[in-house]
Formats: C-alpha cells, sequence, structure tokens
C-alpha cells in the first residue's frame, strides 16, 4: 500500500482568489506526478485563465468526468462549474462562493465514494460563500459535518513539514467575545485526547509530548489574572496525564514561544485561533500546512488565504499548498503504516482458532509488545 501512487483531490477555492494560481504553481513540481495523481475540482477554462499568468513551463491538464477516469501520468481536472462564471481576480462575489462550494461539495462526495484518496482544499472566503447549503464559519467545521461518523470532533493542527512544529486548537473559527465560555475541562481534555491520538498515527509520533498553553496572561498569575488555569485547564491536564497522555502545562504563551520552548515538545494545544496560529504563521507562513484531524479522511490546505490584494498578478508564493499536497501524502501512508502495525492479526488468528475449543485467551498483556 505504501507504493501506491494516492489520488489527491483539488478543490478550486475562490476562484478571483490566489488558488488556482498557487495550485498550478504547486503541480508544475515535478516531483507531483511521481509521487500522487492530482484531480482538480473546478473548471478547465478558468485554469486556463491562470494558467497563462503562473505558469511557464508547458502544462497539461485532462478533463476528464469523473475521478476514476483521472490518468496516473497528467494532471486531472473534473468541470464543476459552467462555461459562463465570470472571473475577476481580486473581487470577492457569491459567484465565486457558489463556484467554490460547488467544488467542495464534489469533492466531498467523491472522498467519502473512495474515489480519492486525500482531499486538499485551496482557500475560501468564508463570508462569500455562505448559503442556504453552506452555513458553516469554515472548512474545518463543514467537513466535519460532511465526513465525520456520529461522536467525530475535528481538530484543527498547524503543522510546517520542515519542522516538528505542530499546533492545535480547543476553539477555532470563534468569536473572541465567546471563547472563555467555550473553554471547559471536557473540551481542553477532549482536543488533548484527539491531539495525542493524531500525533501517533498521522505523524508517526511514538510517545508525543505536548505542551497546553494557558488561557490568561502569565498562566493567569495564581488567580489574579483569571481562574480558568486553575479551574479548567490544569484538572484537564491532570487527567490527561492519569490516562498516560505525556502533556504538561499549562504555559504562558508569549514567553513560551518567545524563548523558543515550543521545540521541546512535539505538539502545542492552544486555547483559541490566533494565540497559536498568530506565532506559528510568523514562522512558518510561507510552507506551513492546515490538517483537519480527527475524521475518517485526510483533508490538507495551505495556511493562507484568498489573498485577493495579490490575485492575478502571478506573484503567489506557492510552497504552502505544494507541502500541503505533500503532507497529505504523508499523512495518508502515516494512517496506513500505524493500522497495520496495531492491526494485531496474532490476537485475531488465536481466538479463531480456539474457539471451537472455547477457549478463552487473554492476550491484553502482550498489545505493546
Amino acid at each position: 500500500m505504501e507504493n501506491k501512487k494516492i489520488k489527491v483531490g483539488i478543490t478550486q477555492g475562490d476562484i478571483n482568489g490566489v488558488g488556482y494560481e498557487v495550485m498550478l504553481k504547486a503541480l508544475e513540481d515535478e516531483r507531483m506526478l511521481e509521487l500522487c495523481t492530482p484531480v482538480i475540482y473546478g473548471s478547465a477554462k478558468i485554469a486556463a485563465y491562470y494558467r497563462k499568468g503562473a505558469i511557464t513551463s508547458p502544462m497539461q491538464i485532462n478533463q476528464v468526468s469523473q475521478a476514476s477516469e483521472a490518468r496516473e501520468d497528467q494532471c486531472n481536472i473534473i468541470n464543476v462549474v459552467g462555461e459562463d462564471v465570470k472571473v475577476e481576480p481580486g473581487v470577492p462575489s457569491s459567484e465565486s462562493g457558489a463556484a467554490a462550494f460547488a467544488a467542495l461539495e464534489r469533492a466531498v462526495t467523491d472522498l467519502r465514494a473512495g474515489d480519492i484518496d486525500v482531499l486538499v482544499t485551496a482557500p475560501i472566503d468564508k463570508h462569500t460563500i455562505q448559503s442556504d447549503t453552506f452555513q458553516f464559519p469554515g472548512h474545518t467545521e463543514y467537513l466535519e459535518a460532511s465526513l465525520g461518523e456520529p461522536g467525530d470532533k475535528a481538530l484543527m493542527i498547524m503543522c510546517n513539514p520542515a519542522t516538528s512544529l505542530r499546533v492545535a486548537l480547543v476553539t477555532a473559527h470563534l468569536p473572541v467575545s465567546k471563547i472563555a465560555a467555550a473553554i471547559t475541562k471536557e473540551a481542553v481534555l477532549g482536543k488533548l485526547k484527539a491531539f495525542e491520538r493524531s500525533l501517533r498515527r498521522d505523524f508517526g509520533v511514538n510517545r508525543p509530548r505536548i505542551a497546553v498553553l494557558s488561557l490568561n496572561p502569565h498562566a493567569g498569575e495564581e488567580g489574579l489574572l483569571g481562574s480558568e488555569e486553575k479551574e479548567i485547564i490544569e484538572p484537564a491536564i491532570a487527567e490527561a496525564q492519569a490516562e498516560k497522555i505525556n502533556c504538561f502545562g499549562p504555559y504562558a504563551a508569549d514567553g513560551f514561544f518567545g524563548n523558543g520552548q515550543f521545540a521541546k515538545f512535539d505538539g502545542v494545544l492552544a486555547m483559541y485561533h490566533d494565540q497559536g496560529l498568530a506565532p506559528f504563521k510568523t514562522m512558518a507562513m510561507n510552507s506551513g500546512v492546515n490538517f483537519t484531524a480527527g475524521l475518517p479522511f485526510v483533508r490538507t490546505s495551505p495556511d493562507h488565504g484568498t489573498a485577493y490584494d495579490i490575485a492575478g498578478k502571478g506573484i503567489a508564493d506557492a510552497d504552502s499548498m505544494r507541502q500541503a499536497i505533500f503532507a497529505a501524502i504523508d499523512v495518508w501512508r502515516s494512517r496506513v503504516s500505524y493500522d497495520r502495525a496495531y492491526a494485531n492479526p496474532l490476537r485475531k488468528q488465536y481466538i479463531e482458532k480456539n474457539k471451537s475449543d472455547n477457549v478463552v485467551l487473554d492476550l491484553t498483556k502482550n498489545d505493546e509488545s
């Protein structure tokens, strides 16, 4: 399975942003077709429009009606929007939002059906994509509702493939005024468990060390600047440690990133969006990746937005999109290896062999060997 050429579905995102430019530049990389079979969900006409200013080398894009027709040695595209869609680089519009959702919806349908292996999403405009059929703060929440099994909770993890920096969030797309109320012991503990599982299964870290940030300045100063650390975050950490999760904190966010303490950990759990993403993007903006953990499927995206201010100018940096594709492939392979290693076929063989003899075997003591 590790040598399988993975079929990567890539959504066009907002057609008036930099999505097509970074996508085409990333796929221009000769390594891509050696690693995967790209399937773009978008428009051949729009791709041709942006290709003129985005890339210099000749690039063939094979039009297909469904992912099963994709050719392994080419970039492929499925048309999901009509020929009459108007492209206006740098201009947010309801039309560009509708086109972004059409691509996302078709790609998610194919991902669920197994027609593609992983999903990479180009940036959307969270305002223009809103409609009767899309009423979510962003990709993460939509994918949780569309791809998750009952009880699954999506976890946003920002990662930089070039380093070990991985930042996960307890709360994601939430107004600042609502953050404190959303920080509960159950929420922190749930995200810690999900983060630890993802670090092991998705990133191949055997015994991950997780740092937990505080909510308040200076970790609350013993209650002087807030009680959430003492009443919520510390009890959540203690309960996670009792379940053998290797986590520490809470750490004051400013000093933690400022003095480089983050480098001692495999992952950092931040309490809210900007607390984790501001330092992450400062350090890894051009090569950062947004990964959605906690779901049965692999989804990544570049860590930047639509960048309307430079759309259509041919100057957008494609490294984050390139790294998002590489990361999706790496996570998919890591899951295959992890699931194979922990499938415990020996246990199944012993149980099947001894069923007829009514022999009960206790193999739990050897599960970790």
